[in-house]
């Protein structure tokens, strides 16, 4: 059976009725993860670099900012250089839009008042909660080998202008060496702040996202849709408050995660730890490193989220009626 006819065979089922518009919906999803993780992809990758690197104790940086980031890495690594760790993410993706955006209609349906009623505004929070708390099964393994990947060029440049080498990684290799020296939980390193970042962003994208989207003007089909534009707004101006908001718990669990640092880096024995160390030498203003970067990553992926849902890449392909 073919993936096409056997996604029309589950949206077919009878008892499973109310998920039918699902499966499209968690299609969609995973297009615009790929689309996504293409595009901004290199931008992704110097918001991980920028976060990582620790001031020296003369207040020396590799990196003095975005733009400086992006310039070196190209000049160092070129084009392809820009997408270490896309391959992982482009992989996981899928199944990681799939739990999210089942886990968020889930919750909803659990939570919902009874039909024609609106739900409430701490009800959205707590669907918004379950969604990003079932995810983390997915985006922390995710994450943990994307991150390695993205950082390992940071990492070969300082130990370089140290006259040292570090051995090239590939994330095949790095699951495989955390698996048969850690086991599974190896590739859970860093969950606790993965979960309360990837929580706490969906506590504030799917509330807030639903009332600018109530706002706007509805479609004239008399399906109570908003227009597109309106969509589109609302979902880049969500996603972009949300990134900001969780930022200190991104940069928090990108240090966690990273397995390889270079010569001097602190180290970390916790969320508690990493928060305590990195306000004691960095302060506060560190746990905002790569927030513009990470807005700038996060508008134009949920832009080209609802352009997909907006065109319905996957019901074409499903052969469904939009």
């Amino acid at each position: 059976m073919s993936p096409r006819n056997f996604l029309r065979f589950v949206c077919k089922i009878p008892h499973k009725s109310r998920y039918k518009k699902l499966v499209p919906k968690i299609v969609n999803g995973g297009i615009a993860g790929i689309i996504g993780v293409t595009v901004v992809f290199p931008l992704d990758l110097v918001k991980t670099r920028l976060q990582n690197q620790q001031t020296g104790p003369n207040g020396e940086r590799m990196y003095s900012s975005m733009l400086d980031c992006f310039r070196k890495t190209y000049k160092a690594e070129g084009y392809f250089g820009m997408y270490r760790g896309s391959g992982v993410n482009i992989l996981l993706i899928t199944p990681e839009k799939a739990i999210k955006l089942a886990a968020n209609d889930f919750f909803r349906h659990q939570l919902s008042p009874g039909p024609g009623k609106a739900l409430p505004l701490e009800r959205e929070m707590m669907a918004g909660a379950g969604a990003g708390f079932c995810q983390i099964v997915i985006t922390t393994p995710m994450e943990l080998l994307k991150i390695q990947m993205q950082d390992a060029g940071r990492v070969a440049a300082a130990a370089k202008a140290a006259g040292k080498t570090v051995p090239k990684i590939s994330a095949t290799s790095l699951t495989l060496e955390l698996l048969k020296t850690k086991g599974i939980l190896g590739l859970y390193r860093g969950t606790t702040a993965t979960m309360l970042r990837d929580v706490s962003f969906s506590v504030v994208y799917f509330p807030l996202f639903a009332r600018l989207n109530a706002l706007g003007p509805r479609k004239s089909d008399g399906s109570g849709e908003a227009v597109f534009w309106c969509s589109f707004l609302s979902g880049c101006v969500a996603g972009s408050t949300a990134a900001l908001f969780v930022n200190p718990f991104d940069v928090v669990k990108t240090r966690l995660q990273v397995i390889n640092k270079a010569a001097g880096e602190r180290t970390y024995s916790g969320v508690g730890d990493a928060i305590t160390q990195t306000l004691k030498h960095e302060g506060v203003t560190a746990f905002f490193k790569g927030g513009a970067c990470r807005m700038i990553v996060i508008a134009p992926l949920f832009g080209i989220a609802q352009t997909v849902y907006y065109l319905g890449v996957a019901e074409k392909l499903l052969g469904y009626s939009k």
